[in-house]
């Protein structure tokens, strides 16, 4: 007699990181189905990582606005004009926005089997399409931010001078900080005006009709330039 593994099923009313890695392939097509609550999963069993892992939405400009003013201030410093440095900042934030779209598309959104490939994708962010209006996991916590603001800044370093790198990195994070707060206002915001009532249908299209397509947050620029923008259909249709 042949013995038949069970599938593995998923309990929400337990902790879900150490649970979702055993899905296997199932992982991706379970992700990808969204509950639709306010009221976030539980993902560890342990307090204080629990905690770690919840971070309100304002704590995001309220922590990184003064490093961007600081890394202005240091350029200005260094002999950069004003007119010069909203140039800079201006490039730092279109610079930031193709790295929003690219991460979207290639990282976050890359195919897992394994299971810690899985669990990784999951903190980082399958959580967000499995559990979309939990609004404590929306933002990324600042000390993960910190850790990916070092190679960014020494990416800007191999392309800039002394005196602009600064200012530019102030554009990335000032673009940064844009992205988070726009992707909470489209999940928890009611916009009655346009652009933002576009920008809202069309994210919340990438949610629950076509993940694979419209990976643009604050603007559908780069899916435009890179072909992967939804149908227009798709995007007309009520998505809320």
């Amino acid at each position: 007699m042949v013995a038949i593994a069970k599938e593995f099923q998923v309990d929400l009313s337990k902790p879900l990181v150490c649970q979702v890695g055993h899905l296997g392939e199932a992982y991706q097509e379970w992700v990808h189905q969204p509950i639709v609550s306010k009221e976030g999963p539980r993902f560890f069993g342990n307090d204080f990582l629990e905690v770690l892992t919840r971070t309100v939405w304002w704590v995001v400009p309220i922590v990184w606005i003064p490093v961007v003013c600081y890394s202005i201030a240091i350029s200005v410093g260094m002999g950069i004009s004003s007119s010069q440095a909203i140039l800079l900042v201006m490039t730092g934030i279109l610079v930031s926005t193709l790295m929003e779209y690219s991460l979207h598309r290639f990282v976050l959104h890359m195919q897992t089997r394994s299971y810690w490939a899985n669990t990784f994708h999951y903190l980082f962010h399958g959580c967000h399409h499995k559990h979309p209006m939990d609004g404590l996991r929306l933002v990324f916590p600042p000390a993960a931010t910190a850790i990916i603001c070092i190679p960014f800044w020494g990416l800007i370093r191999l392309f800039s001078t002394p005196a602009s790198t600064p200012a530019i990195f102030a554009g990335g994070l000032l673009g940064y900080v844009m992205y988070e707060c726009t992707h909470y206002y489209l999940h928890h915001g009611f916009p009655s005006t346009e652009p933002a009532r576009h920008l809202k249908r069309y994210h919340l299209n990438h949610h629950f009709r076509i993940q694979n397509k419209g990976f643009g947050i604050t603007s559908s620029l780069w899916d435009f330039v890179l072909g992967t923008l939804p149908p227009a259909s798709s995007t007309q249709k009520k998505t809320s």
